[in-house]
């Protein structure tokens, strides 16, 4: 029951996240609904959809969860210290710096890599669903972009070295709140002295 929740959920929340990319559909959703319309909706059907993974994949964890293959521990202190620069990347993506002229698209970077090293740290049946998932969906944006006319990012504006700086010490607390109060707290799987 939990895999088909955690499945629907994906299909809400990385389906309206790829209709971004369909500019052509996209655009015809704005003009019935209108631009409010269209972000009233985008953001509804993203949090049902977030609220179904999680929903989801917490009774998977609690009834059904099934292992495909076990990940080797060394691989747990690969992902640690490699959550941090994904962590950075996303962070990137909303400073602007030369991160994110050099990256590119720092957002998705920081979001495949992330869906990786879970792949890489879990290996059960429903870590494998809800990460490949994640992880095919960023690498379908990218490709994506690559092929549209328009970059699709908010007008941000674009700093030098400083905001690398900034961005990175912002990353390095937000991957410290992720190591030591999310995921423990919130997942329910310590990362740090497990």
């Amino acid at each position: 029951m939990g895999l088909l929740i955690l499945i629907a959920g994906l299909l809400l929340f990385l389906g309206v996240h790829t209709l971004t990319t369909m500019r052509g559909p996209r655009a015809r959703v704005i003009a019935r609904l209108g631009e409010s319309g269209y972000k009233i909706l985008y953001v509804l059907v993203s949090f049902a959809g977030l609220a179904l993974i999680v929903w989801g994949f917490s009774i998977y964890r609690a009834t059904g969860w099934i292992n495909v293959w076990y990940p080797p521990v060394a691989l747990r202190h690969l992902v640690l210290a490699l959550m941090l620069p994904a962590v950075v990347l996303v962070v990137a993506s909303y400073i602007r710096g030369r991160i994110y002229t050099t990256v590119k698209h720092p957002m998705l970077a920081g979001v495949k890599l992330w869906a990786l090293l879970h792949l890489l740290a879990n290996g059960d049946l429903g870590s494998i669903i809800l990460f490949g998932s994640i992880l095919a969906w960023a690498v379908y944006d990218r490709i994506s972009l690559k092929r549209r006319e328009d970059p699709g990012a908010p007008p941000i504006p674009v700093g030098g070295v400083a905001n690398d700086l900034i961005a990175v010490a912002v990353g390095v607390v937000v991957y410290a709140a992720l190591a030591f109060a999310f995921h423990p707290l919130v997942i329910g799987v310590p990362v740090i002295g497990a």
